[in-house]
């Protein structure tokens, strides 16, 4: 079977400081012939820039129909190769051929016109994808109903919100019907219901035999929807292969930080008062290191005391990738009288919602003086792997608790 994308060595480079944003076409000009003469005010010599390569001597193929996701983590260079893959931007060396229409649903704010209608950006993008009007009349309505939008179809989408944008961006893209798709972490914007529905057309269209490249860092969604994924890491293409194995691989790469160790105190963060010695977060009663929402964890803290017989006592914060401080929790305060002084606690199964965390550290004496107070300090997932049910999108809200129902 001939491939419907054939990526071959596809390489980019970038220099150092190079504008990302793309400017019109009046802009563009004008910075060309002002350049030189910059260099000159600047009494600078042609000199080579300094580059980096965000993607290297990438190669796969993908089959027509395929559900393909594409896993790495951030700066890995998954979004550089859907750029390069939606023609956004060329690539460096390298080849990518491809048969078929392709439509992007990368970074709100691309694809539309800004100062366009909602009703004028369906048309101009099914003209872009060659298809005639009376096409794309023909799935006007499908669009509108699904995006959910029609009181603002008039109105510019500059005007829209980020929300409102990713409905309509992603209408368009799936009711268009091209034979490739190609959909960033983009879907995260928005809420929870529309997620689901969006995650479910684009289980229909795999199972109308198109092809669908998808970014996501979902990955109970990843493993529902894809057939095969690729593994990126440091801009190349690691693994590929079945989307379970591709997961499983990326779920043991150990970028967490659970565990911190200071052997001496010379080198440990802290001060006159106290410094650190020990920090983890584990699993509780199990061998295997993968965290998931089911599973009970146990975090401890010590640190060496240079205040005998004070009243002093732990406070962890536990954050959530946003930034939303989930939880805090305090020990009980009492008179240290060791040389090294340990706490810990358990976070219960069925409690933290599936992400990634991270742990804030205050050491406080009397209840109100704070002598010691760091944020970031462990940084751990928890992964979302075996749910129950149809829906594979990200649960709402901060934590996720597991009731004890009564239904009569």
């Amino acid at each position: 079977m001939k491939p419907i994308i054939s990526i071959q060595g596809v390489s980019k480079r970038y220099s150092i400081g190079e504008k990302s944003s793309y400017g019109s076409l009046r802009e563009e000009v004008m910075d060309a012939l002002a350049a030189p003469f910059r260099r000159v005010l600047k009494g600078e010599a042609r000199r080579e820039e300094p580059t980096v390569w965000a993607i290297k001597d990438v190669s796969f193929d993908v089959n027509e129909g395929d559900v393909v996701g594409i896993i790495g983590r951030n700066g890995a260079g998954k979004s550089t190769l859907l750029k390069i893959l939606s023609r956004i931007t060329e690539p460096t060396e390298g080849r990518i051929t491809m048969r078929g229409r392709i439509a992007s649903l990368l970074e709100v704010g691309t694809g539309f016109h800004p100062e366009l209608t909602g009703r004028e950006n369906i048309f101009l993008n099914g003209a872009l994808l060659g298809m005639t009007a009376k096409e794309i009349r023909a799935k006007f309505d499908e669009i509108v109903a699904f995006s959910e939008i029609e009181k603002f179809l008039d109105t510019p989408v500059k005007r829209y919100s980020s929300g409102m944008y990713v409905r309509l961006a992603f209408a368009v893209a799936a009711h268009l019907e091209p034979e490739i798709l190609v959909i960033d972490e983009v879907l995260a914007v928005g809420d929870a219901a529309f997620q689901k529905k969006c995650l479910g057309k684009m289980g229909d269209i795999g199972k109308e035999g198109r092809t669908v490249l998808f970014v996501s860092h979902n990955m109970t969604a990843l493993r529902s929807l894809c057939k095969s994924a690729v593994l990126m890491e440091n801009g190349k293409n690691t693994d590929y292969g079945e989307s379970g194995k591709i997961i499983n691989k990326y779920l043991s790469f150990n970028s967490e930080v659970k565990k911190q160790i200071w052997d001496s105190p010379d080198s440990a963060p802290g001060n006159d008062h106290v410094r650190l010695h020990y920090l983890s977060i584990t699993p509780i009663l199990q061998s295997d290191e993968l965290i998931t929402v089911k599973t009970p964890i146990r975090f401890t803290a010590g640190f060496w005391n240079y205040l005998p017989g004070t009243v002093l006592n732990f406070s962890v914060v536990v954050y959530n990738i946003e930034g939303v401080a989930i939880f805090n929790t305090v020990s009980r305060s009492q008179a240290c009288t060791e040389r090294i002084v340990w706490g810990s606690f358990d976070i219960p199964g069925n409690f933290l919602n599936d992400g990634t965390y991270t742990v804030r550290l205050l050491i406080v004496r009397d209840e109100s003086v704070v002598l010691f107070d760091k944020n970031n300090l462990l940084i751990f997932e928890v992964h979302d792997i075996d749910r129950e049910g149809v829906w594979h999108g990200k649960w709402i809200g901060a934590i996720r608790p597991k009731f004890d129902w009564e239904l009569k």
